[in-house]
């Protein structure tokens, strides 16, 4: 039986070793709110999930793949919501302290050590909402991973991703100012080199059969320590995306 989905180009472990130790380093540090490297994401999380809500047109009982899951963060978030969620990960450290928290949370959430593209090979069209947070910047292929999020998510089902733009604007605010100035976040965290221009994101998710839904920026108040919304997409951003034949 064929599915009609695009399949994923590579089933290889698509993951870079360098950027898996470093985030095991600290995998520890994952549920610490005021922790350098993932209290941003603390408090950014509240902001993505009701943006992924709403362009997803609600997640309550429907079945969610979190590729690049990390510490579960996102994961237990949407579980909260009433998403029957799956989160996949390369990282065993990541993974271990997500499966420690579920045991004190309760969240209704599963964990899979899994390359996106070996799950899309296995599970094609199996996700109503596919999320992929701050993960493709990190990634030696992430064409790979668009792909194989594309490849995971049914015809009519939603896609978002979020990464960080590549320009002059971006390396000045998301290395120089956030890891250097401000010092949010451990100096060494991003690689300019592997910031992705929505136009380049836009063309993978075409060749994945994903079709454009939305795009909104993402902006940080140093004074409040708090995340908003905003229309330019010149630093921070998502973008969320349908597949064909829904």
């Amino acid at each position: 039986m064929t599915t009609g989905l695009t399949p994923p180009r590579s089933e290889t472990r698509n993951a870079d070793a360098a950027e898996l130790a470093k985030f095991s380093s600290v995998a520890h540090r994952w549920w610490d709110p005021e922790s350098e490297m993932f209290g941003p994401l603390h408090r950014l999380n509240p902001l993505r999930l009701e943006w992924i809500d709403r362009v997803a047109g609600g997640i309550d009982g429907r079945r969610v793949v979190d590729v690049g899951c990390g510490g579960g963060i996102l994961s237990e978030a949407m579980a909260g919501r009433g998403a029957r969620v799956l989160g996949i990960d390369l990282g065993d450290k990541a993974l271990g302290v997500a499966k420690l928290h579920k045991l004190e949370s309760g969240a209704r959430v599963d964990y899979r050590l899994v390359a996106a593209e070996a799950l899309a090979a296995e599970a094609p069209g199996a996700y109503d909402v596919v999320t992929c947070m701050e993960l493709l910047e990190h990634v030696p292929d992430p064409e790979s991973t668009v792909a194989a999020c594309g490849a995971l998510l049914r015809p009519g089902g939603t896609a978002v991703f979020s990464t960080i733009n590549r320009n002059p604007k971006a390396y000045l605010m998301a290395i120089i100012g956030a890891e250097y100035v401000l010092q949010l976040l451990p100096r060494g965290t991003h690689d300019y080199a592997r910031f992705i221009r929505p136009a380049q994101l836009a063309a993978w998710a075409r060749k994945a059969d994903l079709a454009p839904l939305e795009i909104s920026g993402v902006a940080y108040n140093p004074l409040t320590k708090s995340f908003r919304l905003e229309s330019s997409a010149d630093v921070n951003y998502m973008m969320a995306f349908t597949r064909h034949g829904g």
